[in-house]
């Protein structure tokens, strides 16, 4: 079984695993690899570890990215922004039902990746046909859906901060509004999603810990003994771990929730 180690390509962050060979290679580094589609720069996300060859492709580092490197990626960069104006009008002029969120060559320039998204199938023959001729090289159609579109392009989230999708988020998770219910946000379709239409990655991000504070505690609007005497529950934190009970006449106190389950459990 070869060595290999992680590395993120392009920018959707396709991982791949690569042969490092005898190279000193960490996480980090940003490296120069030979794949399937070519020579391709990216960064190195997964420490070494053995991998057994099977469908999936294994690349190979050829070295750790240089000076001269860098020089093509920033030319490979300004070509992209001609080869973007080209692509957008081509799509215009072909009648295509189709968003283009961005174009990116491979090192060598070898290919030319186009991704978009696009709630239709979209046939590109001709739209092709007419970019190999004029950019002299494989293209390469990808479809992606909205929340890769958001990592791809980035933004800011409502919470002031760089998208999760676009600074540390490797996989997209499964988010459901029972989440929201869970941790009683508002319902509200529009305030729970974000800049991709979709419901907020980070409302999942607490879930556990909701579900695992809310475990074995009576819900709201149940009466529970306190060191008070008995009350109505009328709101649990599940981040201060309290529960405010409504003792009537307009008197509220607040608990640790662990009191209030030890003060139940022996009651009952």
């Amino acid at each position: 079984m070869p060595m290999a180690v992680g590395v993120m390509l392009r920018r959707i962050k396709d991982k791949i695993y690569a042969e490092v060979g005898h190279l000193d290679i960490k996480p980090g580094d940003k490296v120069i690899v030979d794949t399937e589609h070519g020579t391709e720069s990216g960064i190195v996300c997964e420490k070494e570890k053995n991998i057994q060859k099977g469908k999936d492709p294994i690349g190979k580092i050829l070295r750790k990215i240089t000076e001269d490197d860098k020089r093509r990626i920033a030319e490979n960069e300004k070509r992209e922004e001609k080869a973007l104006n080209i692509v957008l009008q081509k799509a215009d002029d072909h009648e295509l039902d189709m968003k283009l969120t961005c174009v990116q060559y491979t090192f060598d320039r070898s290919k030319l990746f186009v991704y978009y998204t696009s709630e239709t199938r979209v046939d590109f023959r001709e739209l092709i046909k007419d970019l190999g001729h004029i950019l002299k090289t494989r293209i390469q159609m990808v479809q992606i859906g909205v929340r890769d579109e958001s990592k791809m392009v980035g933004g800011i989230g409502t919470c002031g901060q760089v998208l999760c999708c676009q600074s540390f988020m490797k996989d997209f998770n499964s988010v459901t509004m029972d989440m929201a219910k869970e941790q009683d946000l508002s319902l509200n379709t529009a305030k729970l999603s974000g800049l991709c239409g979709r419901l907020m990655c980070c409302i999942a991000y607490e879930n556990d810990t909701y579900k695992n504070v809310k475990k074995d505690i009576p819900a709201l609007g149940e009466i529970v003994l306190t060191p008070n005497g008995k009350g109505k529950i009328a709101a649990i934190d599940c981040i201060k771990e309290t529960v405010t009970v409504d003792f009537g006449e307009r008197e509220f106190k607040a608990f640790p929730i662990k009191i209030i389950k030890d003060k139940n459990k022996k009651a009952s």
